[in-house]
């Protein structure tokens, strides 16, 4: 009865990775696809010292530190807020959660088009006042800034949905309990509910970490990676590399680059989830 999920995940899943990590071994050009020959780890030796890959490392990194901390932080306030289970609170639930139900790359467009300092419906007046003569995507300091808010406009209400419902799963007598004792609602968060809450907010912190750390759809859209190459990430980086370059080899060595660094965050989360989870339960 397994055979065919099995089989789905195979051909889907471990397949296209496995030629992935194969193709990362040769130097393999669609250009010139008969001078292919093996290179073993060369492709991975040659990112190492490659200066455009630390670049997209490092703007892969602050967009994602950066988009995930405020996310975390904004969606924690509007989980608390929503917490109160009444009518007003659902509607507002319901109204919040528009933008998760857009998709990245229409997201990306909307926000380009808004953002454009020669007719869009705010970067024109920017433009006007003086605060971003050239547009907010057209800056090496504010592209990358604003890719960040443009994600967390996105993906805040999905973050607050999930710790939203952690708060919704907290032992109500017990607060209700330090309430009688008289902790104050200060207290209460800091010694109640942030420690049961733990294992939801590493599970938010972890979705959306590999999330954004795979980000192309806005990027490619709004800025394409520039201006120079300011907010190229990793991913764009190897679709580059693939689509544009056809150098298949690097561009594989780069998704598997990106691979390793998802599988050490989620393997770093996953340990912390469960420690949190005993803690939670006294186990």
């Amino acid at each position: 009865m397994a055979a065919p999920a099995a089989l789905y995940v195979l051909a889907f899943g471990v397949y296209p990775l496995l030629r992935g990590v194969g193709y990362s071994l040769y130097d393999y050009n669609l250009l010139a696809p008969r001078r292919t020959h093996f290179v073993g780890f060369g492709n991975y030796a040659d990112l190492l010292g490659d200066p455009e890959m630390r670049r997209a490392l490092l703007n892969t990194a602050l967009f994602t530190v950066s988009a995930v901390t405020v996310e975390l932080g904004l969606g924690f306030l509007i989980a608390l807020a929503l917490w109160r289970d009444d009518r007003f609170n659902r509607i507002c639930l319901t109204l919040i959660l528009i933008p998760v139900t857009i998709t990245p790359l229409a997201v990306g467009l909307i926000f380009k088009g808004l953002l454009l300092a020669d007719y869009g419906l705010v970067g024109y007046w920017l433009a006007q006042w003086g605060i971003s003569p050239r547009g907010l995507f057209a800056s090496t300091a504010t592209a990358l800034p604003t890719l960040v808010f443009v994600d967390v406009w996105e993906w805040t209400p999905l973050t607050a949905l999930i710790l939203l419902a952690g708060l919704k799963a907290l032992p109500t007598d017990l607060l209700e309990a330090a309430a009688v004792d008289g902790a104050t609602a200060l207290r209460r968060l800091r010694q109640i509910v942030l420690p049961l809450m733990l294992p939801a907010i590493l599970l938010a912190l972890t979705l959306r970490t590999i999330d954004a750390f795979r980000v192309f759809d806005i990027v490619f859209v709004a800025t394409a990676g520039g201006p120079g190459d300011a907010t190229t990430t990793l991913m764009l980086l190897a679709v580059k590399d693939g689509l544009s370059f056809f150098d298949i080899g690097r561009a594989s060595a780069i998704a598997n680059a990106m691979l390793l660094c998802i599988a050490a965050i989620a393997a770093v989360y996953i340990v912390l989830i469960r420690g949190a989870d005993r803690r939670a339960n006294g186990r």
